[in-house]
């Protein structure tokens, strides 16, 4: 019976932390140098802006994909 209580135990605390650990990646653009990047965090200043509109990427490699469509960044 412990061995329940703990298995269930250890599955709501594992469904409150996953989350938690969940990665996001931006497109961003640097104003003053128009250089298009990847940042795990939403910018919070003006010297950069998102470029990838409302889009939230789930891993790099998706941010990556994403960058290459956003026109802004294939331009220069």
């Amino acid at each position: 019976m412990k061995i329940k209580t703990i298995i269930a135990a250890a599955a709501v605390l594992t469904a409150f932390a996953a989350p938690a650990f969940a990665q996001s990646f931006y497109v961003v653009q640097d104003v003053k140098t128009k250089k298009c990047t990847i940042t795990e965090a939403k910018p919070t200043t003006t010297e950069t802006t998102v470029v990838s509109g409302d889009t939230i990427y789930k891993t790099r490699s998706e941010a990556e994909a994403g960058m290459k469509t956003v026109k802004v960044c294939t331009s220069n």
